[in-house]
């Protein structure tokens, strides 16, 4: 945990950038090439497949994989990104839990706006239920706008009548369309990622004109969570979307839900895909993978493929 690591992770992220607006092709060249920095865990197997109707990578651990599914949601303003890009987060997770995890390639505003990255989330989770997984032995989990998606998607499985998981871990979620989070103004001078500019820029491009009003976009401040499973909110203080997760831990906890919010001290937005190079990043996928460890359980009940 020490000063020159976070200054190294600080300098990475405060890297130079063409001044102006870029295009989407050159926020996701961006976004692409700073993942590319990330380190993947060695003991892990990434197969491409598809889930629902989209592409997906398989990442299983190479020891002993348990009975259990993380299926994971990437980050990237709902803009770009890829199951590539989160590599390191949903490698690390498979490795520290010993469960396989599915990363689906969601679509990306602007050329999919909303709902459609929820309705490919959804998508991938009634695959995996109608493919024999138990609730039970699901869990979501995603990182950014993969986090707000773990979130929504399970309002949205809910209100679907699906069984819901059996927790959900989020990374620095982004869970606010309306942008009234006070971290949005107070955090911006120490936040080396976004600005309020930026990600209203990127959450125009998602919303493409709908009331951002309403749960499915706004859940830290509109969603009811009654009958939520547990979750788990990991956000580092130096982010602007900090309030995102400590407004949708209150009202969790209003829900009568087993909500941890678990913030770290002068790290940034997904702080914990620098794992190998940041000891907080390491530290708190530990804690992620204790955390669906302890939840996460096998379906005796569950059907198989062939029924």
């Amino acid at each position: 945990m020490s000063k020159e690591q976070r200054a190294k992770v600080d300098a990475i992220l405060r890297q130079p950038r063409p001044e102006g607006p870029r295009s989407v092709d050159e926020l996701r060249a961006g976004f692409k090439a700073l993942m590319a920095q990330m380190i993947v865990p060695d003991d892990i197997r990434v197969t491409r497949t598809t889930l629902g109707d989209r592409r997906a990578l398989h990442v299983e651990p190479d020891n002993g994989r348990r009975a259990g599914t993380i299926l994971y949601f990437h980050g990237g303003g709902w803009v770009f990104g890829s199951p590539e890009t989160a590599l390191s987060l949903t490698g690390n997770l498979a490795a520290k839990t010993g469960f396989a995890a599915y990363s689906v390639d969601y679509r990306l505003a602007p050329e999919h706006p909303f709902p459609a990255a929820i309705d490919d989330t959804l998508s991938a989770y009634r695959a995996l239920l109608d493919g024999g997984e138990g609730p039970s032995a699901i869990a979501f989990a995603g990182d950014s706008a993969g986090g707000g998606l773990a979130v929504t998607t399970c309002l949205a499985a809910r209100d679907a009548g699906l069984p819901l998981p059996a927790a959900i871990v989020a990374f620095s979620p982004g869970l606010d369309a309306t942008r009234t989070g006070e971290s949005m103004d107070t955090k911006e001078d120490v936040d080396p990622i976004f600005t309020r500019q930026a990600v209203e820029r990127t959450g125009a491009m998602y919303l493409a004109g709908a009331d951002p009003r309403q749960p499915l976009l706004s859940p830290a401040v509109l969603a009811d969570l009654t009958g939520f499973p547990p979750l788990l909110l990991q956000a580092g203080t130096n982010e602007i979307l900090l309030d995102d997760s400590t407004r949708l831990a209150a009202r969790a906890r209003a829900a009568g839900v087993d909500v941890i919010l678990d913030v770290t001290a002068d790290v940034p937005h997904v702080f914990q895909a620098f794992a190998g190079v940041l000891d907080e990043a390491d530290e708190a996928l530990d804690r992620a993978a204790l955390f669906l460890s302890q939840r996460v359980r096998a379906d005796s009940t569950a059907r198989t493929s062939a029924e």
